[in-house]
């Protein structure tokens, strides 16, 4: 450790100095503070207070200056984990790799970290060159230096109304181009996970890869199963919730890079009528981001394996099975198959598996059935599951809508519409099947002679 310490002090007491940060003004980056999370200004009014310096810095900043509104907001300061935590009622300190502090307010909160220096030696990566410890604080020339996009090194000043730019992110940002820090070989090694986030800035500020940035992916796309699966999840649930999730998907595809996330999505496409559903649920749920609604990942991923689900559950049947049963077996062979790659948490799992049972469900039309149905957690989803398929022309359009209604519908409307739907099938049934009158018997002839006329 005193080995290290010593030759990150040598390396950066030799180091050339680092240029000074382009300064934009409020009238130059179009930065409203109004629009700036209050309590992401509070954290940096006081460690400022206490005289160290405190930025809004990383997608908060990105997405303010073009016009979106950020999920949340990071800070980045001089002060360390251990000076930033007595500052505030409600903050820890976080993480193994890189510590930072998590400083609550209510339902928001504000992750702040310290600036990180320059990695000094290559013992803190493995075979790959994944950096597996990164917790050097530095400076902030050295902070901008380490952060993997030019549009993502923005240090954004509240107090001032100031952004500072070390690497012309701001530039790049307004001309949509994603462009590496440093030696985009070098960078994807230590982070595999940075490749597919040049994928999502590129999607979602519909712009284009530098082609420095895009040259070496394909050639390192192996190295994304190095990293480990809850980093994978966390970064594919981004990339298919950043609203444009189509895209993203042709573009993993385009790069090799889906092999390691979804490697089922290939064989999804080649079944007939596949892509297109696919199509269908990730555009609702692009529609679902832009109107600021929450996205389910179950129901995401529920729909994304549903053609493999169904295609396996009909040739069960086919062979004899219980639809219950053989759509269970189903669902356990396809996320099974999924999750050798992609570590799909447990409880989506669970929730993806409810939805895929209902829609067989869906067909029994039993007053007690519906009932119990409406009871399941996970109901509205699996309606909303059946009306994705009915917009496939999988299902009854009619059938779908009626069970969309009752899911609307209040307790009494919904009494009355399961009642009246009972009543119609006992109709239906009774014209289609009408019982034959037997033949009247005749009454016994006489034997005692015929009858003359």
């Amino acid at each position: 450790m005193l080995k290290e310490t010593i030759k990150n002090f040598v390396s950066r007491l030799f180091a050339t100095p680092p240029d000074v940060p382009e300064r934009f003004s409020r009238d130059k980056h179009g930065i409203d503070r109004r629009n700036v999370s209050r309590h992401a200004i509070k954290v940096c009014e006081v460690l400022r207070a206490e005289g160290y310096d405190a930025f809004i810095v990383g997608g908060a900043v990105r997405d303010l200056i073009v016009g979106l509104e950020p999920k949340d907001f990071d800070v980045a300061t001089n002060a360390t984990p251990n000076q930033i935590r007595p500052l505030f009622r409600r903050a820890r300190i976080i993480g193994k790799r890189f510590q930072l502090v998590h400083v609550v307010f209510g339902q928001e909160i504000i992750e702040t970290s310290t600036f990180r220096a320059n990695a000094a030696s290559d013992e803190h990566t493995d075979e790959h060159g994944r950096i597996l410890r990164d917790n050097l604080f530095g400076s902030q020339e050295e902070d901008a230096a380490r952060r993997d996009f030019t549009l993502n090194a923005l240090y954004y000043d509240p107090i001032n109304e100031e952004v500072l730019d070390y690497h012309r992110g701001v530039t790049d940002l307004k001309n949509r181009v994603v462009r590496m820090i440093g030696d985009p070989e070098k960078r994807y090694r230590e982070d595999p996970v940075r490749m597919l986030r040049a994928l999502r800035f590129a999607a979602k500020l519909n712009g284009t890869l530098d082609p420095a940035t895009r040259a070496p992916i394909t050639q390192l796309s192996e190295l994304i199963e190095h990293v480990p699966s809850s980093r994978l999840f966390d970064e594919t649930l981004k990339l298919l919730t950043c609203g444009h999730a189509m895209d993203c998907l042709r573009q993993l595809q385009a790069f090799d890079l889906h092999k390691g996330l979804l490697p089922l999505i290939d064989t999804v496409f080649q079944e007939q009528g596949g892509e297109a559903f696919i199509e269908l649920a990730l555009a609702r749920t692009d529609a679902r981001v832009r109107a600021g609604k929450t996205i389910s990942p179950s129901f995401l991923f529920a729909a994304l394996l549903w053609k493999l689900v169904n295609k396996r559950w009909q040739e069960l049947c086919a062979e004899g099975e219980h639809p219950a049963q053989a759509l269970m077996q189903a669902a356990d062979s396809v996320v099974e198959a999924q999750t050798r790659k992609l570590a799909i948490q447990r409880r989506f799992q669970a929730d993806m598996r409810e939805i895929w049972f209902m829609q067989a469900r869906f067909e029994r039309i039993n007053a007690k059935a519906i009932w119990r149905m409406m009871e399941q957690p996970r109901f509205r989803a699996a309606v909303d599951f059946l009306q994705l398929r009915a917009e496939a022309r999988e299902v009854d359009s009619v059938q779908a809508q009626w069970w969309m209604d009752l899911a609307n519908a209040d307790h009494a409307l919904r009494g009355e519409m399961i009642e009246s739907q009972q009543t119609q099938q006992r109709g239906n049934r009774s014209s289609g099947t009408r019982r034959r009158r037997r033949p009247r018997k005749r009454p016994a002839t006489p034997s005692t002679g015929t009858q003359q006329a």
